[in-house]
């Protein structure tokens, strides 16, 4: 397949570009400077600009594009930023399909577990509704910017939940803390986090890119877990504690209202589209999950 990716030099990009090619794909990544090389073209999603010969070949196109959430303090310009660095870039790619005789047969649009909120224990299918805060109207936003993709188009929103990587991601802060047995839970760590291995999102994309599947897809492992879990099963794989808990008033005193959204609200999210499309993972469970983490 010839793919074409916005947003590839994150940390997610930079895994699903080498897993694609690995594959056997032809990947072509958008670059906001001057490209270095023929498989990079030039675009500026902050002035609606791209030439839509850029996607005239694509069997699809993969947009992960968007300010980092957690990179900054949530400021009311920070908020506006996260919301129109994602609209701006589906804006951008979607406008760019309308100009085609025959625009990309697929459109998969990143979106997050943040679509259902602080949803407590309940379980999480596809079909659930959306949540509220500020996360979740931002997911709503992207993903109906998606859904204006010209018709014929195949589009995807997936719905992912925290990346477990070796290094960076949303796990990046912790697991240096980890490492050296001063990390531990956040709040009471009873909150369900979603989670999948940096590999196996990388894999699912790829899977959805080939597949006959649209709409909206929970891109996470099968098994659940709490955030104790998730902790636990990470600091046996380092062979570490992970005796200190962060309550949550201190998490809301150094975070503000990110605290709430990023890391005390929970989300018990089932990948059933992924289950029932007979998508395999690498890591479907946490003590493996946990086990690549550590690089064993």
């Amino acid at each position: 397949m010839h793919i074409v990716i916005a947003g590839a030099s994150g940390l997610i990009g930079t895994q699903l570009s080498a897993t694609l090619r690995g594959a056997g794909h032809e990947v072509v990544t958008l670059v906001r400077r001057k490209p270095s090389s023929p498989t990079e073209i030039q675009w500026d999603p902050a002035a609606h600009s791209l030439d839509p010969a850029a996607l005239a070949s694509a069997d699809a196109v993969i947009n992960l594009s968007g300010a980092g959430i957690g990179d900054r303090p949530w400021t009311s310009a920070r908020i506006k930023e996260l919301l129109s660095s994602r609209l701006r870039a589906t804006h951008t790619l979607v406008e760019a399909m309308g100009k085609l005789d025959d625009p990309p047969r697929a459109f998969i649009s990143q979106s997050g577990a943040d679509f259902y909120g602080d949803s407590g224990s309940a379980e999480l299918r596809e079909d659930a509704s959306p949540g509220s805060g500020i996360l979740a109207q931002i997911c709503v936003e992207w993903e109906a910017a998606a859904h204006r993709a010209p018709a014929g188009v195949r589009v995807v929103t997936t719905r992912s939940g925290v990346v477990l990587s070796r290094s960076g991601g949303s796990m990046g802060r912790l697991l240096p803390l980890l490492r050296l047995g001063v990390g531990g839970p956040l709040g009471n760590g009873r909150q369900y986090w979603p989670w999948i291995t940096l590999p196996d999102i990388s894999a699912a994309l790829e899977f959805l890119a080939r597949s006959d599947i649209h709409g909206p897809v929970n891109v996470c492992a099968p098994q659940e877990t709490d955030m104790n879990s998730l902790i636990a099963a990470l600091a046996s794989a380092l062979h570490r504690p992970a005796f200190f808990r962060v309550p949550a008033p201190a998490l809301r005193l150094v975070m503000g209202k990110m605290a709430d959204e990023l890391l005390l609200s929970g989300k018990r999210m089932e990948p059933a589209v992924l289950k029932a499309a007979g998508f395999r993972w690498q890591h479907p469970s946490l003590d493996q999950a946990a086990a690549w983490v550590a690089g064993r």
